[in-house]
């Protein structure tokens, strides 16, 4: 699966912007395992292989892309 890193993403509001942001996530990478932290407004990825295309991925959603978190 890979090594799990964690994201902020500003302006998730509903379950409908989770779907949205799992779903540009794993066009990247199909087997990709996303997990998306609507209250925390977080999504933890393992298995896209760079932050440049898990930050594309996320802008092309339509949401904004606050950087990986230090964990």
């Amino acid at each position: 699966m890979g090594i799990l890193r964690m994201y902020r993403v500003d302006g998730m509001t509903c379950e409908g912007c989770v779907r949205a942001v799992t779903r540009a996530l794993l066009k990247t990478s199909p087997d990709a395992h996303v997990q998306v932290d609507l209250t925390g407004g977080t999504v933890a990825v393992a298995g896209i292989g760079s932050d440049d295309t898990v930050r594309a991925a996320i802008e092309q959603a339509g949401f904004e892309y606050k950087g990986a978190v230090d964990t």
